[in-house]
């Protein structure tokens, strides 16, 4: 898949209004809103969750409980298993035409303009136990099972406290968020991305702009920058902050919270010299659960603004790029 030198084949090269060496803003650029969860005074972080998620749709936490260990495990086994031979890396592949999103792969969603993304993937749920196949995860390295277990466990904490202060910042009780989005029946899907080195990071991207389908997303980066996120009409890179999480707001609370809280337009662009690496935590809604506008936030004045539906079939419409 991958040439020396400086080329790279056509089918990766994005149309101009794409490329990030003609894109990306150089000026001086705002940095993501950055929120302490071990902060004392509690209403001061759920109003600069709440802030966040209004302006900006992503934000990235510290002191928020996933031992540093248990980071840099979890990154260990994930770069294990991409130094890993193709071929035995290529048992784990996603069927051609299979419903499931899990296994290992290069191509998720269909480009309408018929271009490649620079990354591999991993896909595989980690939570609820009813949900998890472990003839899907890596066998190699050997501990790759108990770190992502072990990681489950601890995100699960960290879930609870965002959606937990983002309820408190619609003026909600503190579960009526978790509980919209599925209760302790909250799926979670993790994803790794490995996007290799580039000869021309100037004309392809990792992954393409889009917003997450999910409710929220949880992720790890390594230390090579690229995610980009769109505000105030430009593209601009997000800081690295060492052992943070990086939380973005997905489609199901912009859609619970009737467009209060934005789920956040990023791309990710890719690195000439070192092989970027990320670990989203996608937490969706299972998908029979119906998801529509709060009731607590519409009324005549602010009427419904999203149609209510189930999260399959908004799913569905997401991965084919059909109308909502």
């Amino acid at each position: 898949m991958f040439m020396s030198k400086n080329a790279i084949p056509a089918d990766f090269v994005r149309s101009e209004h794409e490329q990030p060496g003609i894109t990306t803003f150089h000026g001086p650029v705002p940095e993501v809103p950055l929120i302490n969860l071990g902060d004392p005074d509690c209403d001061r972080v759920v109003r600069e969750m709440a802030r966040a998620s209004e302006e900006w749709g992503i934000f990235q936490v510290v002191n928020h409980g996933i031992p540093v260990e248990l980071i840099n495990k979890l990154q260990k086994v994930g770069k294990e298993f991409f130094e890993l031979p193709q071929e035995e890396k290529e048992e784990y592949a996603i069927k051609p035409g299979s419903e499931s999103l899990e296994g290992y792969g290069t191509r998720l969603q269909k480009d309408l303009e018929g271009k490649k993304a620079w990354v591999d993937f991993f896909f595989h749920n980690i939570w609820p136990p009813s949900r998890v196949n472990y003839s899907v995860w890596p066998r190699n390295p050997p501990s790759y099972r108990a770190v992502n277990e072990e990681y489950a466990k601890k995100m699960m904490g960290v879930v609870d406290k965002v959606l937990g202060n983002l309820s408190l910042g619609l003026g909600l009780e503190e579960r009526v968020l978790k509980d919209a989005v599925g209760g302790d029946g909250l799926e979670y899907l993790l994803k790794i991305n490995y996007y290799p080195p580039c000869p021309r990071p100037d004309l392809a991207l990792g992954v393409v702009a889009h917003t997450d389908m999910s409710a929220v997303t949880i992720l790890v980066p390594n230390d090579v920058s690229g995610l980009q996120v769109f505000k105030d009409d430009v593209w601009f890179n997000v800081k690295y902050i060492p052992n943070a999480l990086i939380v973005h707001i997905g489609d199901q609370l912009e859609v619970l919270s009737n467009g209060k809280f934005k789920s956040v337009l990023h791309r990710t662009t890719v690195n000439k010299e070192k092989a970027r690496m990320s670990w989203p935590v996608f937490c969706s809604p299972p998908g029979e659960l119906v998801l529509g506008p709060l009731p607590q936030l519409t009324n005549d004045e602010n009427p419904p603004k999203f149609k209510t539906k189930k999260y399959k079939d908004y799913q569905y419409c997401k991965l084919n790029k059909l109308p909502q």
